[in-house]
This record gives structure tokens, sequence and C-alpha cells, in this order.
């Protein structure tokens, strides 16, 4: 067997491993096979050395990230001070929402490890949708779920220890 046949019957190839990292996300979820094929054949992996930027506070750089492998902090900087919001580890995927539109990142984040991202950017999410516009209505109602669910664990676990917090609530009455 050659070479070049032993590599196409290889049933782990990084499409394939794409292809199965986007059924998980609950982004994807909703969406047929054929759709997460060309996803998975666009997505690129990046790998971010310890203490590199992924993404930073302020820029609209247009990509949505799945954490491969790694763990990553999320920060924000008001008046020159960084302030550690939470870890972010393998299995995340982060900004969803910006596929969606033009969004300025609220937060930075900051590869704790070394970390290797699949990522998406929104230009190449929204040729694919312009080929498929029905299925947008699919991951906007799962974004809108996911949304709803957040807020409901947020209330149910962190209410009563965040008075001040639940003045600012009300995500899903967007």
């Amino acid at each position: 067997m050659s070479s070049l046949e032993k590599n196409n019957s290889t049933p782990s190839s990084e499409f394939q491993e794409n292809l199965e990292l986007l059924r998980q996300i609950y982004f994807f979820s909703g969406l047929p096979l054929e759709t997460l094929k060309i996803f998975a054949y666009l997505c690129t992996r990046e790998n971010f050395k310890q203490d590199e930027y992924i993404f930073s506070q302020d820029e609209d750089d247009g990509q949505a990230f799945y954490i491969i492998n790694g763990r990553a902090q999320l920060e924000r900087q008001d008046n020159g001070k960084t302030t550690a919001v939470r870890e972010c580890q393998t299995g995340e995927f982060i900004g969803g929402l910006t596929l969606l539109g033009e969004t300025r990142r609220l937060f930075s984040l900051k590869s704790l490890t070394e970390t290797t991202c699949l990522l998406i950017s929104r230009e190449k999410f929204s040729k694919t949708m312009e080929q498929f516009p029905n299925l947008l209505a699919k991951i906007c109602n799962t974004v809108a779920k996911n949304i709803g669910h957040w807020e409901e664990r947020f209330l149910t676990d962190r209410a009563d220890q965040c008075g001040e917090c639940l003045s600012q609530l009300g995500v899903t009455l967007i």
C-alpha cells in the first residue's frame, strides 16, 4: 500500500476531527451533516503559546474559538486595571455571537498553557450561511435557548449571592 493510500484511508484526519468537534458545539448542533462538513473544511486550527492573547478586548476580530486543548483566562481591563473573570477550559466554545454580526470584544482571552483552538471566521460562516439561508433561524434559536439557559442557571445558582447583579440581568429580554 502506498503512503498516499494509507493517508486516504486514515479515519482520524483533521477534517474528521473538526467535524466531530463541531457536532459537540451547541452553536452548530442543529445543523445537518452536509453543512457541518462545509464548516469542518473551513475551520482552521491555531496554536497559542502560554501567556499569548487569543483575542483582545475592544477588537472585532470576527472569529469564534473552540478550545481543543489547553486553558485560557478571560480578562477585563477597566481604567488600566486587569481583572481575571474566569478560566476557560478544553471543550469550551467562545465567541459564537461574533459569527452573527459585528461584535466588539468586551473581554480578552489569554492562554494560561499552550492552547490549541479551532477557529471559524465570520466571513466564512456568512458565506456558508448564504448557501443555506433557512438554517440561520435554527442557529438563532439555538443561541437564544443557550442564553436563556445561562440566565436561568445564573438566577438559580447565584442570584442570592449577587443582589446588585440581579438588577442588571435580563439578557433574555433583548
